[in-house]
């Protein structure tokens, strides 16, 4: 198909302002097919996803998405450059031709800004006293005098700075984000509200408020699944951190500046992971960068893990018109696009993925990966008159 609309999602969980988007965008790209790139059992910003990636592509199909391809977790759960780079690669890989991201400000001028991001790391960037994002966005604002500071915002710059290093890259085009900030803890009044209040109201079981901001059947899912979060976790990290020697923990990815020693003394006094984190924390550390390092630590994930570029995309589901689409790009794809999972890509490619699947699934009890195929949605048939 000529015009193939890509979106990078969560969908944790899939809510009405994500509705607003795919529609939104669908419209002012004239689109043909929608294809989505999504997180799998681990989301960007460290945390477990509160339904597995199974039934969020579920949700997105019934919405009206055609297609959709998990993002490979060592790009899933990556700070906003890395995310970008995999989840824009394989987008390019599935035919997109326009990708549609969400904005706090979308008049923003997102190529400027690719423009004048900085080409190597500077003295700058080292002080101590500021995170790195901070000192980032400092250095942007002073060259171009835009203020980058919005988490959507930060992402889209991100996807136009990865689009632009594509050979043929695509249209891009930001939708103006409605409702509450990204990372907002409070559902505000209406019914659209951020994914982070959303998972708020979760956890104090406030389903009113939870069934005025989703669909219906996000609200469904949501009250029959088992919802996952760092709590669940948190018993096998304190087991990882109290007995590993600092020697071992120094091989995980990420693990820098002696953070291994501060971690490991606040898994000896938390007495959950939110307590942990805020015995961890420090000026240099965002509470983000330290939920990523934990899942590493979770998952053994060693510096020499991180691959140069996407190598692979794994279907979830699709619908009639996205399966048709499947079979067309598959023959032009340069990276394998795989419906199932064998033993040989278990100890091979895939190998993080499916541990991530598999320590989800000890949590569930719902399988994951090697004996799971796409889903396949069918519209609900209109009754006859």
């Amino acid at each position: 198909m000529s015009n193939v609309l890509g979106i990078v999602a969560e969908y944790n969980p899939f809510h009405n302002g994500h509705r607003y988007q795919l529609q939104a965008a669908k419209q002012q790209a004239g689109a043909e097919l929608t294809v989505v790139v999504m997180s799998g059992n681990w989301v960007q910003r460290g945390e477990p996803s509160i339904l597995d990636k199974w039934q969020r592509t579920n949700l997105a199909l019934a919405e009206g998405v055609d297609l959709v391809v998990e993002l490979p977790f060592l790009f899933a759960v990556q700070p906003a450059h890395l995310f970008a780079q995999g989840a824009i690669e394989l987008l390019h890989q599935l035919g997109a031709t326009t990708v549609a991201f969400g904005a706090e400000h979308p008049e923003l001028d997102f190529e400027r800004l690719a423009a004048n991001q900085p080409t190597h790391e500077k003295a700058h960037f080292k002080q101590f006293d500021e995170t790195y994002p901070t000192l980032f966005n400092d250095y942007l604002q002073a060259q171009t005098g835009i203020n980058l500071r919005s988490s959507n915002d930060i992402l889209g710059f991100s996807y136009v700075t990865a689009n632009n290093a594509l050979g043929q890259p695509m249209r891009m085009m930001p939708i103006q984000r409605k409702g509450s900030s990204h990372q907002s803890l409070q559902v505000a009044s209406g019914s659209v509200a951020s994914g982070a209040s959303i998972r708020e109201a979760l956890n104090h079981q406030d389903w009113t408020t939870v069934h005025r901001v989703v669909p219906e059947a996000t609200y469904h899912t949501l009250k029959q699944a088992q919802l996952v979060n760092w709590s669940q976790y948190w018993p096998f990290l304190k087991y990882q951190l109290l007995t590993q020697p600092i020697s071992q923990l120094q091989t995980i990815y990420q693990m820098s500046e002696g953070i291994e020693y501060r971690l490991k003394e606040a898994a000896k006094i938390a007495t959950d992971f939110d307590s942990f984190l805020k015995y961890a924390k420090t000026k240099r550390f965002t509470y983000t960068r330290l939920q990523r390092l934990c899942v590493y630590i979770l998952l053994q994930v060693d510096q020499l893990r991180q691959p140069a570029s996407v190598r692979y995309g794994r279907v979830l589901g699709f619908n009639d018109k996205g399966r048709e689409h499947l079979s067309q790009i598959k023959k032009t794809a340069t990276v394998p696009l795989i419906t199932r999972v064998s033993q040989d890509w278990i100890t091979g490619p895939y190998e993080m993925d499916y541990q991530a699947g598999s320590l989800r699934q000890m949590i569930s009890g719902e399988e994951q990966d090697q004996l799971r195929h796409p889903v396949i949605w069918s519209a609900p048939k209109t009754p006859r008159q």
